[in-house]
């Protein structure tokens, strides 16, 4: 028998920056509701119990019979749905629904909608800008920022969602103007079977989708859907029809689309072809929910670039500095290795390492034997990574060096680094096994670096 309430009673179950976004929006619309956290003391209780002291708040161990009390649980992104109480809950007929379901069936205006396994945060951060350059009154969030309930109004004529597996996994029907999943690779196989379940999670994004925009150098980008929607491509390659990417003319590389030149990529302040990519690809949104090419391209050249995303800091003896700490997976490092690597004159001083979340760090042996003078190990999985490289010299007698801490790994950077390397920071794992979270791995390489003599 069933216990589910027919009275439209919900459930928050997560009390971080989305739950509490779920818990202001419920209490705005007047829907009852109650709350829910697996941890004893959630760092938002405080705030519910102050601000909303008539919500019934119920931390620790899940209550399969309380959670049943709803019609619909919405569940924090950091709670996996295999959660046995919340599987339980789903068998006996709760819906598990998240904070972007509701946000799609309360949003007036277009949404573009972003994800992928890396660069999502700056494609979404620049297509923000184009349209803000284009005079659209936009909002940008999701995962990236502010959460999604939070940017509902009425004025808003555009929203720029990044939006991550775990959101996505949530959301039914998102409807969005235009959709892409960026690229695809390995992540988070500590939460999913394997890259499978993955993929399956990240291309929800394209459910009711009008428009989508395809990797054309990823194939595991491209949504199954019918002819009559609209798709646009990029890629670093030459493009054809509704497509972006690269073209020489005057004997130099330039943005394109279709076969028209947009602007040459030495106006690009951000260095990489990975970044190159993530411009392309801002075109492609922008251009597919009718932006004009001038003001994007006009934010193309104003943007320098995230903070810990292959983020340059500064040059000390012909040696620059780069913090990537937000690539916490092997194929964000990938990007940044290749990309940067084949932008310098020089090699690379890789510093790497942490928690690995179960990846396959094979992938990286290629790239660090043909782009590194040298690799410096540190974290959990500092082992992993060293056996993935070759052993105890890596690929083609490239040195692997442990170190204990940040300050050590870029000590010994810059004694071994040479005229026209880079030392570029970019883990291909996460940060909690040393540090609060990635921005604070990446503060304390900033720091260590300006401590350099």
């Amino acid at each position: 028998m069933s216990l589910i309430a027919t009275d439209h009673f919900r459930i928050v179950v997560g009390l971080g920056k989305s739950g509490m976004s779920l818990v202001r929006f419920f209490a705005r619309q007047g829907i009852r509701f109650a709350v829910a956290d697996t941890r004893e003391n959630p760092p938002e209780l405080a705030t519910i119990r102050e601000q909303f002291p008539q919500v019934e708040v119920r931390c620790g161990e899940l209550d399969v019979d309380f959670l049943c009390r709803a019609d619909e649980l919405y569940v924090s992104p950091g709670l996996a749905l295999a959660t046995p109480a919340l599987q339980q809950a789903a068998v006996r007929g709760v819906k598990l629904l998240g904070d972007i379901e509701l946000f799609a069936r309360h949003a007036k205006a277009p949404i573009i909608a972003i994800t992928g396994s890396n660069a999502k945060s700056t494609v979404t951060t620049l297509v923000g800008e184009m349209a803000a350059a284009a005079g659209k009154k936009v909002a940008v969030g999701g995962n990236l920022g502010t959460p999604a309930l939070e940017l509902l109004n009425d004025d808003v004529e555009l929203y720029v969602l990044e939006l991550s597996s775990f959101q996505l996994e949530t959301t039914e029907q998102l409807n969005a103007e235009v959709a892409t999943v960026l690229n695809i690779s390995e992540d988070h196989m500590d939460r999913y079977s394997g890259l499978p379940a993955y993929h399956q999670a990240k291309h929800r994004i394209f459910r009711g989708a009008r428009q989508v925009v395809v990797n054309r150098q990823d194939g595991l980008s491209r949504p199954l859907i019918g002819e009559q929607v609209p798709c646009w491509t990029f890629g670093l390659n030459k493009p054809d029809f509704k497509g972006f990417g690269l073209i020489e003319e005057g004997g130099e590389k330039h943005l394109a689309f279709q076969f028209e030149a947009l602007m040459p990529v030495r106006e690009l302040k951000v260095r990489g072809a990975h970044n190159q990519a993530n411009a392309l690809a801002a075109l492609a949104l922008g251009h597919a929910v009718g932006l004009p090419f001038a003001p994007m391209l006009q934010a193309l050249r104003a943007f320098t670039g995230l903070a810990h995303r292959c983020q340059w800091l500064r040059e000390r003896a012909g040696v620059s500095y780069y913090d990537d700490s937000k690539a916490t997976n092997v194929g964000a490092a990938l990007a940044a290795i290749e990309g940067l690597g084949a932008d310098i004159a020089g090699k690379l001083l890789l510093v790497a390492g942490g928690d690995g979340k179960g990846a396959d760090f094979s992938a990286l042996r290629a790239p660090v034997g043909k782009h590194c003078r040298a690799v410096l190990l540190l974290g959990r999985d500092a082992e992993l990574l060293a056996q993935a490289l070759g052993g105890e010299d890596g690929r083609d007698g490239v040195p692997l060096i442990r170190v204990k801490t940040l300050d050590e790994a870029v000590q010994k950077a810059a004694e071994l680094a040479q005229d026209g390397d880079a030392v570029l920071l970019s883990p291909a794992c996460a940060s909690l096994d040393m540090f609060k979270n990635f921005e604070e791995r990446g503060r304390l390489f900033a720091q260590a670096v300006e401590a350099l003599s």
